[in-house]
């Protein structure tokens, strides 16, 4: 009692009742995440650090488990905190953080998107974005959607920097319409609609004008025939190159395969919708330019028939035609389930209504015309029919370290 009276002062802090005022984020340390999204919709964060660095011809380790009907097909690296938009098809967005994922290790299957956002019964998640984390920068790049029923827009990304946790409205859909896909693009980037009765059709990216808006339905993209559909949306890097220019690259890039040995079809006529009458040859340097710019497309039917085509092939035309052939259609190969811009490091991955699943190296794949049937990609049963076609990369395996045939093979 005398200490205290001699050594004690009034509590210089108050306790009140009211919230934390401080932001939670500010109590998230940075970190670099490894970001796995799943087919089935799982979703799940791991820390960069937990994956080591291996020698050269490893195995690697395992990114996710799956369910066997399932598979990884989008991972990136990204900060604790970098936004995520999260577009459905219904034409609503929704926005977390990549704190907000849930935390696992990479044995863990993560967590349903069902589970983390609000969708409704007849929703799905059909795009995955990560974004920049400065949203200053936000109003430099802009959104292309694409809808099954051929309409597109363009928007500000900066559109959607303010969602709210119950989603916004991001594009408004006609009755028994749905999104299919959202892609970020350039003023230098063409749009290329693939339909499943085998129409393409590919047009500048300024062809669709930049909406002020969210809630407005677009313009068309595609003008489809009864019964058609748009199925995927590709956004290409534009070229400047006439029609004998890229009828010329064509000609000339199949010989060079040929004569190293390469699996390749001719192409009778690469631009049979366009007036190529002049043949022409093109100077080494215009080749090799051509050549660093060339983009090839993957198209796979819903009987597992496939084929790889230069984006060469595929003419610039005007928003809102009919389009041009991608595909040689027959009772053979059935209607079309996917087309989309790959290369050849890249692994792809079908699955059919069975649950019939397979993975394979794109090299596998020949380059092939624009109008042919492709070659057979995955033999399905008579009774199931492919309907899914992802690109992915290589994360299977077990963590280990690289074999000694392939350590000490030569470069």
């Amino acid at each position: 009692m005398e200490i205290r009276a001699k050594f004690a002062t009034p509590r210089r802090t108050t306790i009140e009742a009211q919230e934390f005022e401080t932001d939670i984020e500010d109590l998230i340390q940075r970190e670099d995440m490894v970001v796995t999204v799943s087919h089935s919709g799982y979703v799940k964060r791991v820390p960069l650090s937990t994956y080591r660095a291996q020698k050269r011809g490893g195995k690697g380790r395992a990114g996710m488990a799956t369910k066997d009907e399932d598979f990884v097909n989008d991972i990136f690296i990204a900060s604790t905190h970098t936004p995520m938009l999260f577009f459905s098809s219904l034409g609503r967005v929704y926005k977390l953080k990549v704190y907000k994922l849930p935390l696992g290790n990479p044995q863990a299957r993560g967590k349903a998107l069902v589970n983390l956002l609000p969708l409704s019964a007849a929703e799905t998640i059909t795009t995955v974005m990560h974004l920049p984390e400065d949203e200053a920068t936000w109003d430099k790049l802009n959104v292309v959607f694409a809808t099954a029923a051929g309409t597109v827009r363009r928007n500000q990304l900066s559109d959607f920097s303010n969602v709210r946790p119950s989603g916004i409205i991001a594009m408004k859909l006609e009755d028994d319409d749905k999104l299919i896909s959202v892609q970020t693009c350039s003023d230098q980037d063409d749009v290329m609609l693939a339909t499943k009765l085998g129409k393409a059709i590919r047009f500048s990216v300024d062809d669709v004008r930049v909406f002020a808006g969210r809630t407005s339905v677009g313009v068309r993209g595609i003008r489809l025939a009864e019964g058609d559909a748009v199925i995927s949306m590709s956004i290409l890097g534009h070229v400047e190159a006439t029609a004998e220019e890229r009828a010329a690259y064509i000609r000339q890039a199949n010989a060079a395969r040929r004569a190293s040995g390469e699996a390749t079809e001719d192409v009778p006529s690469v631009n049979d919708e366009e007036e190529t009458t002049a043949t022409i040859t093109l100077t080494p340097e215009r080749f090799a330019e051509l050549a660093a710019k060339e983009q090839f497309l993957l198209t796979v039917s819903e009987r597992g028939f496939g084929k790889r085509s230069s984006a060469y092939e595929y003419r610039i035309a005007g928003r809102g035609g009919q389009g041009i052939w991608n595909m040689e259609m027959s009772e053979r190969n059935g209607a079309i389930v996917a087309t989309f811009p790959l290369k050849d490091g890249q692994e792809i991955m079908l699955v059919t209504d069975g649950g019939q699943i397979i993975r394979m190296p794109v090299k596998d794949i020949r380059i092939a015309g624009r109008r042919t049937q492709g070659v057979t990609v995955f033999r399905v049963d008579q009774a199931e029919k492919v309907v899914s076609v992802a690109a992915l990369e290589d994360t299977a395996g077990e963590d280990t370290g690289a074999s000694e045939d392939s350590v000490n093979e030569e470069d």
